[in-house]
């Protein structure tokens, strides 16, 4: 979820276009990077995976103990991290606007835009008491199982979170959306925030990383890999809408992220898709 697919271009010429963009974004939008940078790269994501250094550190952490494994961020927490990227609470859809959005009413509401929509509030918020696909929850992996019982990454190009980029892009059904339905400070807000910031590192992401989208993590020596919704921008902008939605949602989302195990990284980088089969490899997740 970050933004409109263009056709792929080589690293130079993408990273070249995300510092490009990213002047121009930084100038425009109502949150001071400065404010809240915090003093170096310490999470072992890099460039572009670990988006604008002023808010790599309000991203999920590595976990550090079993417990942590795909367990929500909570109420609380989602809420320090949203005044972190200048959203509050008062942002968010009403609870009737909440409504209308999700079953594809209202002004100019579509029933198969709605459906796209949550989708991908179930798949960002597969943690701990909210299986999608039996009992699979590997949301802190940065994956998720499709209906077809397929593993793969939420940014796989068969993915409603890969999908629905038409609609939140500019112009696009979301925005029309929120303008025509009385939330026109609800997308201000979510553009005066730091979702602007992040939209073009996640797009410079998804765009380099192929069918698997996977990320990898270096840090203290020790390189593993996990999905790319779990990189700091793109979980940044997935958590923004999800909280301009609703904030009880982004509280759903993975406070933590967690390596995926190596066999299950070696067959999704293999795959020619991006998929394999969740029943194959389930055991590792155990």
């Amino acid at each position: 979820m970050t933004g409109p697919d263009r056709r792929a271009a080589g690293p130079r010429q993408v990273l070249s276009t995300l510092f490009a963009i990213l002047g121009v974004f930084t100038l425009a939008v109502g949150v001071a990077p400065s404010a809240t940078a915090a003093p170096g790269n310490e999470t072992g994501f890099a460039l572009p995976f670990s988006g604008a250094p002023a808010f790599e550190r309000f991203a999920p952490p590595k976990l550090t103990k079993p417990s942590q494994l795909n367990q929500p961020m909570g109420l609380a927490a989602a809420d320090r991290v949203a005044a972190a990227i200048g959203l509050s609470p008062k942002d968010a859809l009403s609870e009737q606007q909440y409504r209308s959005f999700l079953s594809g009413g209202g002004i100019g509401g579509s029933r198969d835009a709605a459906k796209i929509i949550d989708a991908c509030l179930i798949i960002l918020t597969n943690t701990t008491g909210r299986p999608m696909f039996g009992d699979s929850v590997v949301g802190s992996y940065g994956l998720y199982v499709n209906e077809q019982g397929m593993l793969q990454s939420p940014a796989n190009a068969s993915a409603p979170t890969r999908q629905v980029n038409s609609l939140i892009a500019p112009g696009g059904y979301v925005g029309t959306w929120l303008r025509d339905n009385g939330a026109t400070d609800t997308l201000l807000a979510l553009y005066r925030s730091a979702y602007t910031i992040e939209v073009p590192f996640g797009f410079v992401a998804q765009q380099m990383s192929g069918a698997a989208q996977l990320v990898t993590n270096t840090k203290a020596g020790v390189t593993t890999t996990v999905g790319m919704s779990m990189a700091p921008p793109l979980w940044i902008v997935n958590f923004a809408l999800l909280y301009i939605v609703k904030p009880s949602l982004a509280a759903a989302m993975p406070a933590y992220w967690a390596p995926i195990p190596p066999p299950v990284a070696a067959a999704i980088k293999a795959s020619p898709n991006g998929q394999v089969p969740y029943s194959r490899y389930a055991s590792y997740f155990g």
